[in-house]
This record gives structure tokens, sequence and C-alpha cells, in this order.
């Protein structure tokens, strides 16, 4: 973690994620340690988002905002020289959505992830999708599933 940087722009997040050009939804790492991570959220009023549908950002997008925000504590909390441990995102609990919608909430929003279980198999966040006061808007639980390669069609 001690060559890891403290905070990042968009740049740099999309180079430690999978997610690649306008599906890299965070925006800024506004910070992270060991066990959660906290990410700045500017896109998601903008009328070319490609998670719109019929007009509008289903407040169930927010598990996406999560699970990046997940994937890039990942890489973040890797041993240096080490790649990050591809995850999974296999299942949401409790999620519990505050607002229909998220384009029409006050911004910048944040998405704090805390990883609250886990070993090298899996691991266990709870999320929180929040406006510019600090309102969730949604949360829940996220688990994450690790080094596991998807079986291929017809296997």
């Amino acid at each position: 973690m001690n060559d890891t940087p403290r905070t990042l722009d968009r740049a740099g997040i999309a180079a430690r994620i999978p997610h690649r050009g306008a599906m890299c939804l965070l925006d800024s790492l506004l910070q992270w340690s060991a066990d959660s991570i906290v990410c700045r959220i500017v896109g998601h009023a903008d009328p070319q988002h490609p998670l719109r549908l019929g007009g509008q950002l289903p407040a169930a997008c927010a598990l996406e905002y999560a699970g990046q925000a997940m994937a890039l504590h990942g890489a973040l909390c890797a041993s240096p020289g080490q790649a990050p441990t591809p995850g999974l995102l296999a299942s949401a609990r409790s999620v519990r959505l505050h607002v229909p919608r998220l384009d029409d909430c006050a911004g910048p929003l944040q998405v704090q992830a805390t990883r609250v279980a886990g070993d090298g198999g899996q691991a266990l966040y709870r999320f929180v999708l929040a406006d510019r006061s600090g309102r969730a808007l949604v949360d829940g639980r996220a688990a994450v599933v690790l080094n596991q390669t998807l079986a291929s069609p017809g296997a």
C-alpha cells in the first residue's frame, strides 16, 4: 500500500479496473484504506450515461457504482508488483433504494464501500451511495467471489 496513490482521477481509476470508456463510472478516488474506499461520481445526470433506461438512471444502478468501487479497492489493496485478484459480483443483499432514480439527485454523488469480511476466495462489502448532502440514496451489502473463472457456454 505504501507506493499506491491516496487519490486518483478518472484515468487513474480506469487503468486499475476492468471497466473502460463510458462504462468507467467513477470520476475520482477521494480516500481509501485497507478496509474501505470512497469515490466521487459526477456523470450520473449525463443524458448519455450508458446505464440510462427510458431517459432515467434507475437507482438500482448504484450496484454498478458500488461494484466498481469494490473492484478499485481490490486493485489498490493488491501487493506491490502483484496483479489484482479478479472478482465477480455474486450477490447483493439488504439493498434499500431510498429514491427511484439517480439522475435527478444533487451531485456530486459519493459511493463508499467497506469490506466487512472475507478471505482469499470471497469478500463481503457494505456500501452506500449518497448525494451531495450525504443523504443515503441506496445502501446494502454485496458479496464478491474472487479468483473465479466463468464457465464457458456449453461447458
